[in-house]
């Protein structure tokens, strides 16, 4: 597989439900330059009746525990992190792989789950993350450069970030 680049986003388990009004990304609605899901209260209602746990949030350690293991696994399987930002609620990557996007987002997530089991916080039956995510191909350098701008220049204060020295 040749190396590609992607954005990868992903949610805390129960912290954006498809049909809030901010718009989700939904197997119906993940293509680049296309609306997102609308909103919809009942949709938010029916997701919430099949959560068996509270939402899950990221205070500053944990924020920093999920941004070093991005990095780790990184490091470790010689992928590329071009940006990455840690939210209170998500989790936004711009990576460059030789590697499907879907096996780097799920990658992201078990060395995070496993770094913040570490930390003896919450228990090991604690959801982290929500069932998938968002995986967007970026095919043009101007396409990742307007991505590692998103992740790092347009997501509100800036709270764990890392940017390589592209943007």
């Amino acid at each position: 597989m040749l190396s590609m680049r992607y954005l990868i986003t992903f949610t805390c388990y129960g912290s954006h439900l498809h049909g809030d009004e901010r718009g989700s990304i939904d197997r119906h609605h993940n293509t680049v330059e296309t609306p997102l899901a609308p909103a919809s209260q009942p949709r938010i209602q029916m997701k919430q009746t099949l959560m068996d746990q509270p939402p899950y949030l990221l205070d500053l350690e944990r924020r920093r525990t999920v941004l070093a293991a991005i990095k780790e696994v990184c490091q470790h399987r010689r992928w590329t992190l071009l940006a990455a930002q840690v939210r209170t609620n998500h989790v936004h990557s711009v990576v460059e792989a030789e590697a499907r996007p879907e096996l780097i987002m799920n990658s992201f997530k078990s060395y995070s789950s496993r770094a913040l089991n570490a930390l003896g916080i919450d228990s090991p039956e604690r959801k982290s993350w929500a069932r998938h995510g968002s995986t967007r191909w970026l095919f043009k350098d101007t396409n990742v450069q307007e991505a590692i701008r998103y992740v790092v220049q347009e997501q509100g204060d800036p709270m764990e970030v890392y940017c390589s020295d592209l943007l």
